[in-house]
């Protein structure tokens, strides 16, 4: 998994690539030339990289959440290579927002308000996803925040597990995509119409 984002306000001309999870008091890190490689404290594997000045190697413009075309993940590599690390990034364009259709729901055997969906979304690939809004149904058309996908607010979204049942992907809200809809479409997860098409990107 391949997490990009720009930033050229609070950080000039930095783009962070973030591959894992990780807490930064659990991080290592090791720096050449302009290039910062994280690590993980106890297992040693990178979790990410800081490119400082990455304006010299790809053509960026807004700062947020950018996706990084294969071009852009090979001059990524090459520069990492020329600096002296392993250039093995694997560039990732599929989308992260999509329209996905929850096939199954069903009460998490350990939580009163937690459920346990399987929703299909692009390419007809099925994920198991958790999920804690009392709207949530077996046959709606829903928003599905893919991992690896980044919310309006900065929020990554990571495989992982709630109350001990794996979870990959977030079923979300009008208000945390920031989307504009009625007060009725406010509480809990977006509805969408029928004649929504599962697995089209949906654009936040």
């Amino acid at each position: 998994m391949l997490v990009a984002s720009y930033n050229n306000q609070a950080f000039n001309d930095l783009l962070v690539i973030q591959l894992k999870p990780s807490q930064a008091e659990n991080q290592t890190f090791e720096r050449k030339d302009d290039i910062t490689r994280i690590s993980d404290k106890d297992s040693g594997e990178v979790v990410g990289y800081n490119f400082f000045e990455a304006s010299k190697i790809l053509s960026l413009e807004e700062s947020g959440p950018v996706t990084l075309s294969e071009a852009d993940v090979e001059n990524l590599n090459q520069a990492l290579e020329e600096a002296g690390f392993e250039g093995n990034l694997v560039a990732d364009s599929s989308p992260k927002f999509v329209v996905g259709y929850v096939q199954e729901c069903v009460p998490h055997e350990d939580s009163d308000h937690l459920s346990v969906t399987q929703t299909e979304v692009d390419n007809g690939e099925v994920l198991q996803i958790v999920c804690g809004a009392a709207n949530i149904a077996q046959g709606q058309k829903v928003v599905v925040a893919k991992p690896g996908a980044t919310m309006p607010d900065g929020l990554v979204i990571w495989p992982g597990e709630l109350r001990g049942v794996a979870s990959h992907g977030m079923i979300s809200s009008a208000r945390e995509l920031g989307v504009d809809v009625s007060a009725e479409k406010q509480k809990g997860i977006l509805v969408l119409d029928e004649d929504a098409v599962v697995g089209e990107a949906f654009e936040i």
